[in-house]
């Protein structure tokens, strides 16, 4: 059983490598960052945390070839990747269409551009000259390529629709499917396993993150005060797929978003959210998170992944994790 740490962009970066290394500590096999627009860019945080490290693998949660070209993207990884010894991942998605026009950016054909840069970036790493002239990658010449020697870095997709989930099974060395609620894992393992048959490869190679929102802490009422926040923010902007495996409509959401848009009442807006809206993520003490978690190892999950809001303590949150929840399932 492997597990991973995942954390928002959106800390001071002097809090980042202590992380890690807590992380580090107490067993965690990888940290992840996001790289969300308008927050503290990954790749000086990443860079401070490889310092601070020695043994845990550290990860993009995601970049994307919208705002972060591919020559540029492989360029900073091959470069993370020899100042970590070997210890980088680079996950890579289509990004937030939300964030993307923010800054006049549409995200269109977002499956041929992921497996376009899938396929240059790859290359790259192996030292390889690139002209390519695809559909979204156009006007690659043979000038292209590293001049400075990388390894095969280990290429993750991030990914919610069923055929970006094809494409890990297909193409990439993992994935990082964000499981909304937990319990969609099964379905969400039976696209990438689709993808995988298609290509012809065993999706027991493929380094599958079960990625869930969790939120942490000796006191339960405080770590569900922490996702009803994450909730409170991002639920209206929810898929009706996933609406829909929650039991909840669109429309439930609006009088939260009313207060957290328009009133800007973050209390509010968090006592309107409800039990079964929680269930999109897990809360609580270590047991209660145990006994959520353990319902995506019995669907076959071998790669736990505890992410945003984490808890309203990081620090407690990683050590509670550590403490009881990484022990219980390595027992097991």
């Amino acid at each position: 059983m492997k597990f991973s740490i995942r954390l928002n962009n959106d800390l001071p970066i002097s809090a980042y490598p202590r992380l890690a290394q807590a992380a580090e500590s107490v067993g965690f096999d990888q940290f992840w960052v996001s790289d969300d627009l308008f927050l503290r860019g990954v790749w000086p945080i990443l860079s401070a945390c490889a310092v601070a490290t020695e043994r845990i693998e550290l990860g993009t949660t995601i970049v994307n070839p919208y705002t972060l070209h591919p020559a540029e993207m492989a360029m900073q990884a091959a470069s993370l990747d020899e100042m970590s010894n070997g210890r980088f991942n680079l996950g890579i998605a289509a990004g937030a269409g939300d964030f993307l026009e923010w800054v006049g950016l549409s995200q269109a054909r977002p499956y041929t551009l992921i497996s376009e840069t899938l396929s240059v970036v790859r290359a790259l790493f192996a030292g390889e000259r690139v002209p390519f002239d695809g559909r979204e990658l156009t006007g690659w010449t043979d000038k292209a390529y590293l001049r400075f020697p990388s390894r095969q870095i280990p290429l993750y997709i991030g990914a919610m629709s069923p055929r970006m989930l094809g494409l890990i099974g297909s193409a990439a060395d993992g994935g990082l499917p964000l499981l909304f609620p937990p319990e969609s894992y099964g379905e969400v393992l039976e696209c990438i396993r689709a993808g995988a048959n298609q290509a012809g490869r065993d999706i027991d190679e493929i380094d599958v993150l079960a990625c869930v929102w969790v939120s942490v802490a000796e006191d339960s009422e405080l770590a569900t005060d922490a996702l009803r926040e994450k909730i409170a923010y991002y639920g209206h902007a929810l898929s009706e797929t996933i609406l829909d495996r929650l039991g909840l409509k669109r429309e439930d959401f609006s009088m939260i978003e009313h207060a957290i848009q328009v009133e800007r009442n973050v209390e509010q807006a968090k006592s309107l959210v409800t039990d079964r809206m929680l269930r999109i993520g897990i809360a609580g003490n270590g047991h209660e998170v145990i006994e959520r978690l353990e319902g995506l190892v019995d669907m076959g999950a071998n790669h736990l992944s505890c992410g945003p809001p984490i808890g309203p303590d990081p620090m407690e949150a990683i050590c509670v994790l550590g403490r009881e929840v990484i022990p219980h399932f390595r027992r097991a």
